[in-house]
């Protein structure tokens, strides 16, 4: 029988009763919450803080707060909410181990990650080293055919369920095998839909073709036949089982009946759902680990992004070009959909993070989605995330086309005044690459500052949306002190810091970035920067900014952009000062 146990203590001074809440694993995080919200609708406590005990509490649904949930406060040292559940019967069957998929609350599981002993596996792909992928052949668009070596697909002829991550110049497709023919020396690939059709009628981005010095590199994943080197895993769904081929350090683990996988079966662990006349108020959560989620829509319906992760769910090119007043003539039409994170917020207010890690996720990390006022993430860790870190406003609404300015009627849908500072994101996008640490679109009087950003695949920051120079939602936004390095991990044409969209009042100063990495496959080597304000950015400042050389790239801008002082001749103490404080 799960227990909760309470106390309640007046505090005099403030003229209010503050009551605590404390809750160990076996709890139930829902019924506490509940807890919480009689007391102060029966006039018990004004004020309510939920402890964590240090361990696992373990989810079957996310936890969701209301505007009844208002004044909340979550807090737990070395407390970790999961999304995932546990598999430590293994069997031995050659080189790999077997063990049996469990249904999940009363269903199949299917996963696109696995943690081991606390450290991610590998979905068995056919190369281990990125450096050694193989290049597309033909890209045909019209029967919506792509051609690769003979050699590369020999292995997944009858895989059921094999999957292409294909390399667009700033974005990966996950696009599912429906079928290969084998001609010669090379190989037809068709795709599933909805993705095929996205995939060969969308113009932007495109991978590259033979044509061109460097053709787009793609791997192939999700099939049995790859599993071959050691913290590599495949799922047989049909089967309901999962072999994983141990680590040289994880052998001795498994005879000693210590080696515990962890499967995600959440997509989002916490869900904040207010109304705009309701919205959810004056909720933190502190020293929350948030770990071990997935997002399954790449197994069901592909991915086909068009930047940042955000995906496209219709795209084409056009004939003749729409002309554009104020903006160039624009070639492409697209409606975009959105990854899901591991925690959501709609319709808040106040509503803050401190002290917590976001860890080991399948999609994004914690993201403000629409109407969120003056919310705060300080001193926050990001690190293993598949997708984006921190996201922040809308990427365009469902229905409105992505290229068109976004001036919603009700300003109350744009998320304005949120913070995030002094966190360190690290390992964020590692698997869809397009994806970026910070990640904000159309927002106003966003602070980010004092963040430390390593070792992403993209971007660093990436502030605004909508590719169009006219007056939108977006301003004065602030970008400060940030040290951003070891980015470009696996994608080009990106920046440390980059900009879309008038953005008035909007300053980028006394950020570091350095340190791009090189990978031998994108698709332009020389097409990367430190600072990159793109098409429409516009009534942008952007101020002592330390980068070793001016390599800046402004494309298709707008007016009122101030460049001052940008390169390796700032002042030193900018260049100490800046990162996570």
């Amino acid at each position: 029988m799960k227990q909760i146990l309470l106390s309640i203590s007046l505090f005099c001074t403030l003229g209010m009763q503050a009551a605590e809440i404390n809750i160990t694993p076996d709890s139930s995080l829902t019924d506490a919450v509940r807890k919480a919200r009689e007391m102060r609708r029966l006039g018990k406590a004004t004020e309510v803080t939920i402890h964590l005990e240090a361990g696992t509490y373990y989810l079957y649904e996310p936890l969701r707060l209301r505007p009844e949930d208002s004044g909340l406060t979550i807090e737990g040292d070395g407390a970790v909410i999961c999304g995932g559940m546990k598999i430590t019967e293994w069997k031995k069957q050659g080189k790999l181990l077997v063990a049996d998929v469990p249904d999940f609350n009363g269903r199949p599981v299917d996963f696109r990650q696995l943690w081991v002993n606390g450290q991610k596996a590998i979905r068995a792909r056919d190369v281990i080293d990125f450096e050694q992928m193989n290049r597309i052949r033909t890209y045909d668009k019209k029967n919506h055919i792509l051609w690769v070596p003979k050699k590369a697909v020999e292995k997944i002829m009858k895989e059921p369920y094999a999957e292409m991550v294909l390399h667009e110049m700033w974005c990966t497709s996950n696009l599912r095998i429906k079928s290969i023919e084998i001609q010669g020396d090379s190989a037809a690939i068709r795709f599933h839909n909805p993705e095929a059709k996205l995939q060969f009628e969308h113009p932007w981005p495109s991978p590259m073709t033979p044509d061109t010095k460097h053709p787009s590199p793609f791997y192939l994943t999700n099939a049995k036949e790859l599993l071959d080197e050691p913290g590599e895993w495949y799922h047989d769904i049909r089967g309901h089982k999962l072999y994983y081929m141990p680590r040289i350090n994880e052998k001795l683990e498994m005879r000693n009946e210590k080696l515990s996988a962890t499967v995600p079966v959440l997509e989002t662990l916490v869900e904040f759902i207010g109304s705009a006349e309701h919205p959810v108020r004056n909720i933190t959560i502190k020293g929350i680990k948030f770990c071990h989620t997935s997002w399954m829509r790449p197994s069901e319906k592909g991915h086909v992004p068009l930047q940042a992760g955000m995906y496209l769910t219709e795209a084409y090119k056009l004939r003749p070009s729409i002309d554009r007043p104020n903006n160039h003539k624009l070639d492409n039409q697209g409606w975009l959909g959105r990854a899901r994170a591991a925690v959501e917020l709609r319709y808040t207010e106040n509503c803050n993070f401190e002290g917590c890690r976001f860890e080991h996720l399948g999609g994004s990390g914690l993201d403000y989605v629409i109407a969120c006022r003056r919310g705060k993430t300080t001193n926050c860790t990001f690190n293993d995330i598949a997708m984006n870190g921190y996201v922040c406003g809308s990427f365009s609404p469902e229905g409105l086309e992505t290229h068109l300015p976004y001036q919603p009627t009700d300003f109350r849908e744009v998320c304005t005044g949120q913070e995030v500072s002094s966190c360190l994101f690290q390992e964020v996008s590692n698997e869809d690459w397009g994806c970026v640490a910070i990640c904000a679109g159309y927002v106003s009087g966003i602070n980010i500052e004092h963040n430390t950003i390593h070792d992403v695949s993209y971007t660093g920051i990436s502030l605004g949306w909508g590719w169009n120079r006219d007056l939108v939602c977006m301003k004065d936004n602030k970008v400060h002190a940030n040290l951003i390095y070891n980015y470009a991990q696996h994608m080009y044409d990106c920046a440390g810091i980059y900009t879309l969209g008038n953005q008035p009042g909007t300053i980028i100063s006394e950020n570091v970035v350095r340190d791009i990495a090189t990978p031998s496959y994108v698709h332009d080597p020389n097409h990367w920067f430190y600072l990159y304000t793109d098409e429409g950015s516009s009534n942008i400042t952007l101020k002592d900014n330390w980068t070793p050389s001016e390599k800046f790239l402004k494309n298709a801008n707008g007016p009122g952009n101030i460049w001052e002082n940008n390169g390796p001749q700032v002042n030193e103490n900018i260049k100490r000062n800046a990162g996570r404080k």
